[in-house]
């Protein structure tokens, strides 16, 4: 194999082109990314960057965030040691996989990269709110968090649109800047797709001692002002004032450019895969938020848009792709899923599959104390863990969700400590 393209210069496009070089990857590799930055880390977006919390002066240089060590995947001797061809500030348009040829648009006009193996790592954009208005935003990219950054304001009155990590996040950053924050959440507690309500509890009452307004059960139905945002009316008859929104309301993945590619999408526009990370055609592989497979002990399909799993799955697809060139075995990947936010100064950490749950149980600490461990079940398994300024206690039930374990084994382990 002679000629890799990678799609997508985030987590996981990063991640595979170094996973295929140290797994002794030779030959000529490019990475196509449509933002003009190097790969860097988007959890700081939400936090750090928002905050200010140890960024270094901008002496005028709009671009000074991108250097800053939070956001740093790599150092820059490391990314340029994986001799990789960087496209950057390009958009694949099209992709022929009879003969091996991604369509990119770049400045200068399009151009089609042949390619003897292909990893599909374009991600996901964010979905924005239905309004022209001045000073509504979303958050998903370095351009966006430096748009936000600059109109955070103490003195300013934030909307966040969306209960998830992102809005929640945001919520934090600007409690922590001294705004005034209004988190508006459709479902009955945040992070309802996430975890258990009982769980999402917690999660509410965290933010409404830190000052949060927090209206929960209803939904946006629409933006005002004149020029720019001033209020935002909600489905229950009130409104409320903004001086900023930031809304945080799900994605579109970024996989239109592989329709009629012989590149098989489900109906959400996630890219088909079997277990090894293997897309429906010879040599395609999807990693990252894109990607949907088999996963063994979670009930059939996932899809994962976590920073682990990008990385980890970065890693499979190169070694499965490098095995399919030689012909031999591949592997299958079945991680155990992780994710952790920071919220005013506490880490939430989710082991496994956290929703739908049937069940839960506090097995260490207590709600009422901000501080505990959570087993989360469904149809007498347990799915996953749930960690509250629990680290280390969080981490060591990872083993029990390597394996299939019941409801009664997670118990058992716990008072076998």
């Amino acid at each position: 194999m002679d000629r890799i393209v990678v799609v997508g210069a985030g987590m996981a496009g990063l991640h595979t082109a170094e996973a295929l070089r140290a797994q002794g990857y030779l030959g000529g590799l490019t990475i196509v990314g449509e933002e003009e930055h190097r790969p860097y880390s988007r959890p700081p977006l939400s936090k750090e960057v928002l905050t200010g919390a140890g960024l270094a002066p901008s002496g005028g240089d709009p671009g000074w965030l991108a250097g800053h060590r939070a956001l740093q995947l790599r150092d820059e001797t490391v990314v340029e040691a994986i001799g990789a061809d960087f496209r950057l500030g390009r958009r694949a348009v099209g992709l022929d996989t009879d003969a091996r040829r991604v369509r990119v648009q770049g400045p200068d006009g399009e151009e089609s990269l042949t390619y003897d193996g292909l990893v599909i790592a374009t991600g996901a954009r964010a979905r924005r709110p239905e309004t022209d208005l001045a000073g509504v935003h979303v958050l998903r990219t370095l351009d966006d968090a430096e748009a936000v950054r600059s109109e955070f304001d103490s003195g300013g009155r934030l909307v966040v649109v969306g209960g998830g990590f992102v809005g929640a996040e945001v919520t934090a950053s600007a409690r922590a800047v001294g705004m005034d924050v209004t988190l508006v959440e459709a479902e009955r507690t945040p992070l309802t797709r996430v975890v258990h309500p009982d769980v999402g509890e917690v999660l509410t009452d965290l933010h409404r001692e830190n000052g949060v307004d927090v209206r929960l059960g209803v939904s946006v139905t629409g933006y005002e002002g004149g020029d720019r945002v001033e209020r935002v009316r909600l489905s229950d008859g009130t409104t409320v004032p903004a001086t900023l929104v930031v809304a945080g309301i799900g994605v579109h993945l970024n996989t239109e450019w592989l329709r009629d590619s012989g590149v098989e999408l489900l109906e959400d526009g996630s890219v088909a895969c079997d277990e090894y990370s293997a897309a429906s055609a010879p040599g395609v592989y999807a990693v990252g938020d894109l990607a949907n497979w088999p996963h063994p002990r979670f009930g059939g399909r996932i899809r994962l848009e976590h920073w682990t799993n990008a990385g980890e799955q970065g890693e499979i697809a190169a070694r499965n792709l490098l095995a399919w060139a030689a012909d031999e075995e591949p592997t299958p990947f079945t991680p155990v899923p992780y994710f952790w936010s920071d919220q005013y100064k506490m880490k939430i950490q989710l082991l496994g599959q956290g929703a739908p749950a049937d069940r839960v149980s506090f097995v260490h600490g207590s709600p009422d104390d901000r501080k505990f461990v959570a087993f989360l079940g469904r149809d007498g398994m347990l799915t996953g863990v749930v960690g509250l300024r629990s680290t280390p206690r969080t981490m060591r039930y990872r083993r029990l969700l390597e394996e299939p374990t019941t409801w009664e084994q997670a118990l058992a382990a716990v008072g076998a400590r």
